[in-house]
């Protein structure tokens, strides 16, 4: 019989995990001035997280059945305090390059697995329900890291915030607590090597999610020094936060909608608060940037992350670890992509054409898989995938 307390032990060990990703994020324009560079090279470090991720994600979705789902937690728990370790040893943006590769490793093992991990400690095998945790779980941690840095810098400027410190103390019990969770492996026999899995109509979703962690990737990676210019940069971890773990308070309500029509909602959402929050961020308006990202965190995290991966796992049927794969890789892709491209305009255009044209393509891409979404959303429930 599961214990009713492995699901809350993994919840907190996925939390810890990507409470790492971010928590360097305020400091990004810290590590730029001591390396002497600009925005793209801020964002190409940045995006180092997805050289982690993408090997991962499309190669080893067989890993977990082979080797178990809690040493990959395990070894993603110590990925992360690796990632912290190194930046308190030596900050600077070459070795936020090679932390965030490592916490790209570490993300995409917990991504890969997670959703079906928590399916298997839950009774019944609910896979919406597992979906709903790990959401909540990752998207508290992924702005608490960030929050929690800008909070200890208001009390004065340093490359080594207690946050990080904490976030080690943390990482160090949530590993004990992973020890003790059951695991069980499906497949001893199977591939190392499987790629991931798109079942008939999950690719949509994929796509919904590329575009709302494209707006994340913004707000993490080219936001702090466009705040800067206004004298806000110390407010960059809230607006962090904000994007990301405020969606917590939009997955009640995701959870009520049918997976089409809450991805559907989080895709009207998207444009309309990314235009928000550029407008806060180039005039600089902190009210603005602060709502906006509240807003833009109700779709990215809210709506399109907790529909999305509900429809997906739904569709995925047996193969729920590869198809939260091909998921999440679409995620990252937008998450790192577009930044680097974005960074490159800042430094070539302004800040003020590199948002016009960002918030273009996101308009663009919202209004096309959209419409796909309002005909699965309306399609009857024989015709209609997910």
């Amino acid at each position: 019989m599961p214990n009713p307390r492995s699901p809350a032990l993994l919840a907190f060990a996925l939390c810890l995990i990507t409470f790492a990703v971010n928590l360097q994020a305020p400091l990004y324009g810290a590590y730029a001035e001591l390396s002497g560079r600009g925005a793209a090279a801020t964002a190409v470090a940045f995006s180092a997280y997805v050289v982690g991720v993408i090997p991962v994600l499309l190669l080893l979705g067989g890993l977990a059945d082979r080797v178990g789902r809690r040493p990959l937690i395990m070894l993603a728990l110590g990925l992360s305090m690796l990632a912290t370790v190194l930046m308190l040893l030596a900050p600077a943006l070459e070795t936020l390059g090679l932390a965030r590769l490592l916490l790209g490793l570490g993300t995409a093992l917990a991504s890969a697995t997670g959703t079906a991990y928590m399916s298997e400690l839950m009774p019944g095998d609910d896979s919406q329900r597992a979906a709903t945790w790990v959401t909540a779980s990752t998207s508290l941690g992924f702005g608490l890291g960030a929050a929690l840095t800008s909070l200890f810098l208001l009390r004065g400027p340093t490359l080594a915030p207690d946050s990080f410190y904490l976030h080690l103390l943390l990482a160090c019990l949530a590993l004990l607590a992973v020890w003790r969770l059951p695991d069980q492996r499906g497949d001893r026999q199977g591939a190392w090597l499987r790629l991931p899995f798109y079942p008939a109509g999950s690719l949509v979703y994929g796509l919904a999610i590329l575009l709302a962690w494209a707006c994340v990737g913004l707000v993490i990676a080219l936001l702090p020094s466009i705040l800067k210019q206004h004298g806000l940069a110390s407010w960059s971890g809230f607006s962090t936060f904000c994007v990301i773990s405020c969606g917590l308070l939009f997955q009640p309500l995701a959870q009520r909608l049918a997976p089409a029509k809450a991805t559907l909602l989080g895709l009207l959402i998207l444009p309309c608060s990314y235009a928000l929050l550029a407008w806060g961020a180039d005039s600089g308006q902190l009210v603005a940037v602060l709502l906006g990202a509240v807003a833009a965190s109700s779709a990215c995290y809210g709506f399109v992350y907790l529909g999305g991966l509900s429809a997906v796992n739904i569709l995925a049927r047996a193969e729920k670890a590869r198809a939260s794969a091909g998921f999440f890789l679409l995620a990252y892709l937008g998450f790192s992509l577009p930044v680097i491209f974005t960074g490159l305009l800042v430094d070539h255009l302004g800040s003020r054409a590199a948002l016009l044209v960002f918030g273009a393509s996101v308009l663009i891409g919202s209004l096309s898989v959209g419409a796909r979404l309002l005909q699965i959303a309306v399609a009857p429930p024989s015709t209609a995938k997910a």
